[in-house]
């Protein structure tokens, strides 16, 4: 299974061929040499078919590939399976090469991560900044990523384990000091690893709940951001003090990790009041035991005798008065860690309610250890402080006594039908009927009414009834452990304010972030006027204490309305919010809902945060990060480090050294582009009649229900059709046949329009001198890459009736129209030219990805020709259910 290496291999190829190779030996010892051998074939013609150019008209398979596709074709049932699982293993292994490469010390020019903080730092003093400026701005970062689980994720937590111990094996094998044995050992390891990953079965038995789903977050900070986070703090710390001579405050946190996992209801029936109540309970359990883990060690070093006055007021005689201290702090969290424990194992039992020695408030976790740093500063011994001790400081000030807080997220809808039964129950009428001044009249004149609103007899429907005990929720764990509450489909100020009366009247005593999430292209451009009303309300002006956050609705806007279009009202909407915001003398956070796909907000984040309009940044960054995205992000600790160095210096420059104000002549072309891109995309996904049937017998759209990917639905409405399903899997769908249609379709026409038009010479300068278009177009040249017209076509060929393949030939000619108009702006060739890692990682993948869509085509053609009420052999679902999760592997994404 490995590359023939070239003459002077890449680390990056050696690497591959390594895992290759030994995934190729795990293979023929299981299955024997005659396997083998079949699978080296079908490698061998899927490169060979890639290597050869088609023909002119494109429509004639090569003849590569057509002996690719017979061998295929004569697979036996018994061998689906272990066939699609060979490329599906090698693609997984593939990313862990790549991820790894990305933070090894032999990584190439092309491939590595350039160091944008010290770059910027150079800039910065070029520019004129002074140290004091400088050094002041970077130790107000204020960086939050929000871990989602979204049903994208499809490698089970057992793999990825496995995984994670082949990332480090990697890296053991860079040490130079090593011996040829302990080298040996080493890839006898890695051998160890692949083997117990080739006789893993790849998915869950059943699908995960919202609890297990946030275990998964714990397990990432666990293994990978409980190191990552200290190791990011000491490397911007260094960086300051080698530019500009000052030091990081000690309570300077430039990263803070919230979650929806377990708080996100939106659409997810199984995320319930009690299952808030688990999580909240399971993070303060990891947060005390991960503390523990870091006392024990700490104890033992911190042996010595001298210390402060201080310390010693509060320890007495003691000989080692920092084990004194630190002892009754280890006693402390083994009691908050028994008191987690009695709540988890009896929900609602009284008796959980804390006992004397729990922690909760951070400052009792805080100010031990950092009495313990000062004292020893205190007595010359700073060289001992700045060690251990202050990593686990940094990480009491990062995660603190709840390890990471949730937010609560829920469909505006949901409040409506609240206070609609709750109006109809008081006699009061119907408020979902009403409109929305007389909303607005309502909710203030009860949020400032001190007498109860809730009739103590009062039988809500369940549904109901969930919301008010999701508030209470939050009334119970206050706002140690919560973070915001953010509404979805978020369209008026009463949609905040009602939010805002459940809470108060569930007994909610502080003033809990309230969110809206703008989602649909009517509800971005409506965002600033809402948030400007909200604003102008004296009550909400109170409540808000002079802050606000506003989410930005990647997802659904770019399926409501296509990419470009989407694009451009997420742009005007942030930048109208941000001015709304300035003029109201608000200090505004946004709040970017991206996904790991380009069509859903994902891309490079340190371009993207660049491209945002100028002072909307202002040295803070709160944005999601979903499903696989976050063990590509943060699964390794050297890998989160970057990431999060990348966040760091993108969130400053941004501040520091804002992009442009576009030009008149530049928003005219974006209006004019976003105009006709959403005319295009909903004439096809909304106006054509064809379109729905087309999507559902062409992409797996149906049978990614079979998947145990993740605890929500993949529809909002379970009968309900494109329209009702989530940005995900209709993502997704399209991925998984490489035709990526949800990012492009529009975009090609709206741009050879717009150059048709005159507009050439004014694309050419928005490309080079407005961030945020050069991103946008850069982002659509690497979707563009992972296109392939004729693998889509040949999905077409086995699965859509005759009198539905005139859609996929229309949107294959649309798709091959956009690629040459997007080539004739950037005056290339060839996609990626200027991105040759990006592009030598798609085309390394290539070849192992194909015979997995070749075998997907023909499965879902088996499945589907099964007479309704048949059976479907066991191994024939299994090997279809294997090829989704290993497209999405080649694809480095899913949704």
């Amino acid at each position: 299974m490995s590359e023939k290496p070239s003459e002077n291999p890449s680390s990056l190829r050696r690497n591959v061929n390594m895992l290759g190779t030994l995934l190729g030996d795990v293979i023929r010892d299981h299955k024997g040499e005659t396997f083998f051998n079949k699978i080296e074939a079908i490698r061998q013609l899927s490169k060979a078919a890639r290597s050869d150019e088609l023909d002119d008209d494109g429509g004639n398979q090569k003849a590569e590939q057509q002996a690719l596709l017979d061998l295929l074709h004569s697979l036996p049932d018994d061998e689906l399976v272990p066939v699609v699982r060979s490329f599906s293993h090698f693609l997984n292994l593939t990313n862990i090469a790549e991820q790894f490469h990305l933070v090894s010390r032999d990584c190439e020019t092309s491939y590595c991560v350039p160091d944008h903080f010290r770059e910027l730092l150079k800039a910065l003093k070029q520019k004129g900044f002074t140290d004091q400026q400088i050094a002041e701005k970077a130790s107000e970062l204020d960086i939050e990523v929000v871990l989602t689980a979204h049903p994208t994720e499809v490698t089970r937590r057992t793999l990825i384990q496995k995984y994670e111990q082949v990332f480090q094996c990697l890296n053991d094998l860079e040490n130079q000091s090593l011996s040829d044995n302990e080298k040996q050992h080493v890839e006898e390891r890695i051998r160890q690893l692949i083997t117990q990953a080739w006789h893993t079965y790849e998915f869950r038995s059943k699908r995960p709940t919202p609890v297990d789903e946030a275990k998964g977050g714990f397990a990432t900070i666990e293994h990978s951001l409980w190191n990552a986070v200290p190791q990011f703090v000491r490397k911007i710390d260094e960086r300051l003090q080698a530019f500009t001579g000052h030091k990081l405050a000690i309570d300077a946190v430039p990263v803070h990790f919230s979650s929806w996992m377990g708080g996100d209801r939106d659409g997810n029936p199984f995320v319930t009041s009690v299952v808030t109540r688990e999580v909240l309970l399971l993070s303060r359990w990891m947060a005390a035991d991960l503390f523990l883990r870091d006392l024990k060690p700490l104890i033992s070093e911190l042996s010595m005798n001298d210390c402060s006055d201080e310390l010693r007021a509060l320890v007495g005689d003691s000989r080692e008065p920092y084990w004194s201290l630190l002892k009754d702090l280890r006693e402390k969290l083994k009691h908050t860690r028994q008191w987690c424990e009695r709540g988890l194992a009896r929900p609602g039992d009284a008796n959980s309610a804390p006992t004397a020695g729990v922690l909760l408030d951070n400052e009792e976790l805080i100010k031990p250890l950092r009495l313990c740093y000062e004292s020893l500063h205190a007595c010359g011994l700073g060289v001992i402080a700045d060690g251990p001790l202050l990593d686990t400081l940094r990480r009491a000030y990062c995660f603190g006594l709840t390890l990471i807080k949730l937010d609560i997220r829920q469909e505006s809808g949901r409040h409506t039908q609240a206070l609609s039964e709750l109006t109809k129950a008081l006699g009061l009428g119907d408020y979902e009927h009403w409109e929305e001044l007389e909303r607005q009249s309502f909710l203030l004149k009860e949020l400032q009414n001190p007498r109860p609103l809730l009739p103590h007899k009062w039988l809500p429907s369940p549904e109901v009834q969930e919301v008010i005990d999701t508030c209470r929720v939050v009334a119970a764990e206050g706002s140690r452990a919560l973070n915001c509450y953010v509404i979805s489909m978020a369209k008026q100020p009463s949609d905040v304010l009602a939010v805002a009366l459940l809470l108060k009247e569930c007994g909610v005593d502080f003033d809990m972030p309230i969110v809206p999430l703008f989602e649909t292209l009517d509800d971005l451009d409506n965002a600033a006027e809402c948030i400007r009303h909200l604003l102008s309300l004296p009550w909400y002006r109170g409540y808000c204490h002079g802050g606000q956050m506003v989410m930005i609705g990647y997802s659904d806007s770019a399926k409501d309305a296509g990419w470009m279009a989407a694009a451009w009202a997420q742009y005007r909407a942030m930048e109208a919010v941000t001015a709304e915001c300035a003029e109201a003398d608000v200090r505004l956070t946004l709040f970017h809902g991206r996904g790991g796909t380009i069509g859903r907000g994902g891309g490079p984040a340190h371009a993207a945060i660049l491209s945002q309009p100028p002072g909307s940044v202002n040295n803070r960054l709160r944005v999601t990060e979903q499903g696989e995205m976050i063990r590509f992000k943060f699964g390794f600790p050297q890998v989160a480090v970057q990431s999060l160095m990348l966040y760091a210096s993108a969130t400053l420059e941004a501040t520091l050294l804002p992009p442009p104000v576009p030009k008149q002549e530049w928003r005219d072309v974006m209006d004019q582009l976003s105009a006709d891109s959403v005319k295009v995309y909903r004439g096809i996904v909304r106006e054509e009649p064809d379109f729905v049937p087309y999507f559902r017998a062409v992409t797996p759209e149906m049978e990614l229900g079979k998947l145990p990917l993740g605890s929500r639905p993949a529809k909002r409405k379970p009968n309900g059709g494109v329209e009702s399903l989530r940005a995900i899997p209709w993502i997704f769908a399209w991925t998984q046949i490489r035709l990526m249609l949800p990012t492009w379709l529009g975009c090609g026409e709206a741009l050879e329009n717009a150059v048709q038009n005159g507009k050439r010479d004014v694309l050419e300068e928005m490309m080079t001198d407005w961030p945020f278009f050069k991103a946008r177009l850069e982002m659509l040249e690497m979707v563009f890459m992972k296109t392939d017209s004729q693998l889509a076509k040949y999905y077409e060929d086995q699965l859509v009736p005759e009198n539905l393949r005139y859609l996929g030939e229309r949107l294959r000619l649309m798709l091959s129209s956009a690629i040459e108009v997007l080539l004739d702006l950037k005056e290339g060739d060839e996609l990626m030219s200027s991105h040759p890692q990006n592009k030598e990682a798609i085309g390394l993948r290539n070849p192992y990805t194909d015979p997995l869509n070749f075998l997907q085509a023909e499965l879902l053609q088996r499945v589907r020709s099964h007479e309704e009420g048949a059976e479907v052999g066991e191994e024939l679902e299994k090997a279809l259910m294997i090829t989704i999760a290993g497209i999405a592997a080649g694809m480095r994404n899913t949704g």
